[in-house]
């Protein structure tokens, strides 16, 4: 590890050029699907991503990508590499920390509302955060919003999970179980007693002891969230949909602006670090109703 000020590191630099490189790939990937939707359900002109750069005042920054479109209502892609100091409060949240409280930060994050009622919602972000030592975490998960798709045992939530366990299962079987459980057991709302949606997985400080192997996995759930979403994307993108259907999807929206604000992790290392307020907050959907 660097014993520079902001321990920007070649491992570091190596992990950004990566997310770097996805947010390209899913950007063109989702403009491709902005193109293919059908114009009968979808009329108006495809959507394109607006990168939109931002600086942190305390150290590195990022770029923000932002989609409008027909098909997909709102959708953020982010990507940042960020450094500087934790406070005193962050650091007693953080493992592998003493009186060094530096600290970098790079990773993508995204979010994926979709204006069809019967397109799940997506989430999935990885990264890489150093101190003294570095790991990675992330993850994905699948967020229907109609009741009668809200369960593991859905064709897109199965098609979903199976494509992560093959992710896992290429280095440690036992992995897929246990970020599963993870995910299942981050991605609720105690106060509702329900899950937020039909999960996927979800890992933190993950640091094997072999820096290359764990990147290669988080690449490698990167790859899993290219191949899956739009396939389910595109199986679903020609179904019409109702009125009632877009009631239910609102209200489900609801949910996912309570998680956000009231328990997201990722939501609230942002805030106290510092980051973008757009790019942290644009996960919220772009309308929502509670009953």
């Amino acid at each position: 590890m660097s014993t520079a000020d902001t321990l920007v590191s070649p491992e570091t630099e190596r992990a950004r050029a990566w997310f770097d490189s996805l947010r390209d790939r899913i950007v063109a990937e989702f403009e491709r699907l902005e193109e293919e939707a059908p114009a009968d359900l979808y009329p108006g002109e495809p959507g394109r991503f607006e990168l939109k750069p931002w600086i942190r005042e305390a150290g590195g920054g990022g770029v923000m990508g932002f989609l409008r479109g027909r098909f997909f209502e709102k959708c953020g892609v982010h990507i940042s590499l960020v450094h500087g100091t934790f406070s005193e409060e962050m650091a007693r949240t953080m493992p592998h920390i003493g009186e060094d409280r530096r600290f970098t930060a790079t990773g993508i994050s995204l979010i994926a509302h979709m204006t069809n009622p019967r397109v799940p919602a997506v989430h999935m972000n990885t990264r890489y955060i150093a101190t003294t030592k570095g790991w990675f975490g992330g993850g994905a998960d699948l967020t229907p919003t109609l009741d009668e798709q809200r369960s593991q045992e859905a064709d897109d939530a199965r098609l979903f999970h199976a494509t992560f366990q093959a992710a896992c299962d290429t280095y440690d079987p036992a992995w897929y179980p246990d970020f599963k459980d993870r995910c299942d057991k981050y991605f609720y709302l105690p106060h509702r007693k329900e899950p937020r949606g039909v999960g996927g997985i979800f890992y933190d400080h993950h640091d094997s002891g072999d820096w290359e192997r764990d990147f290669a996995f988080t690449r490698d759930v990167g790859e899993a969230f290219l191949n899956v979403y739009p396939k389910i994307a595109r199986h679903r993108m020609d179904e019409p949909w109702t009125e009632a259907d877009r009631q239910e999807q609102l209200v489900r929206r609801g949910r996912y602006v309570e998680f956000n604000l009231l328990y997201d992790r990722g939501t609230m290392f942002g805030l106290k670090t510092g980051g973008n307020i757009e790019s942290i907050l644009s996960s919220m959907p772009p309308l929502t109703a509670w009953p």
